[in-house]
């Protein structure tokens, strides 16, 4: 059991360090990506910098990354604390990640990724809980820092009332607790009211 964990929580955080905005963003852009707006290589710094079409590959990309360790534990090692443990390494890969000098993104889409892997109807909800909050603010940002706990929240309740594994609420409480301190700088700036808009930012020097 702990050889699978292992190798799990292994191949999630490989997988979560690869750089795919990184990578997309020197595909169009033929610099680092992580020189202009947030200075991350998530999809929404790849949006303001680059558009929507490189963003979108990043977004896929970054999901898959949180969804193929979780699929990993749940089918190939049968077991839901396996699963729940390499989608939570695939959070770590991403944010902090070894092919890339530990500087990536900021974790929500792959931690998505793994929610998606681990419940897919209960990820189903969570799209619509984004587009509320960033149809009318359009903060991405305010998205992630209030989506996130309401998804977890989903997710503990799920594990309480039915049969969804208490692994996975688990995850979903670590992928709050990831989300909410890479996205500080962005809170500040909330607070602030100087965090820019979808659309807005991209073509600042990089802030964090």
């Amino acid at each position: 059991m702990a050889l699978q964990y292992l190798a799990n929580i292994l191949t999630g955080y490989l997988l979560g360090s690869v750089p795919v905005g990184l990578v997309v963003g020197y595909a169009w852009l033929h610099r680092d990506i992580r020189q202009s707006g947030s200075g991350k290589t998530g999809a929404t710094n790849i949006l303001r910098t680059a558009g929507k079409l490189p963003a979108g590959l990043v977004l896929a990309g970054d999901v898959a990354k949180g969804a193929v360790p979780a699929l990993a534990g749940r089918f190939l090692f049968d077991d839901a604390g396996v699963a729940a443990a390499g989608a939570a390494a695939a959070i770590v890969g991403h944010v902090w990640p070894v092919f890339a000098g530990f500087r990536g993104g900021r974790g929500v889409a792959t931690a998505f990724g793994g929610v998606l892997g681990l419940t897919p109807l209960l990820a189903l909800a969570f799209p619509l809980i984004a587009a509320l909050l960033v149809i009318p603010t359009r903060y991405v940002s305010l998205m992630s820092v209030v989506g996130t706990p309401i998804a977890a929240a989903v997710i503990v309740v799920a594990a309480l009332v039915a049969d969804t594994p208490g692994e996975f609420a688990l995850y979903a409480l670590f992928a709050v607790l990831i989300v909410e301190y890479t996205h500080i700088p962005n809170i500040r700036r909330l607070l602030a009211g100087t965090e820019p808009r979808i659309g807005h930012g991209g073509d600042r020097p990089a802030t964090g």
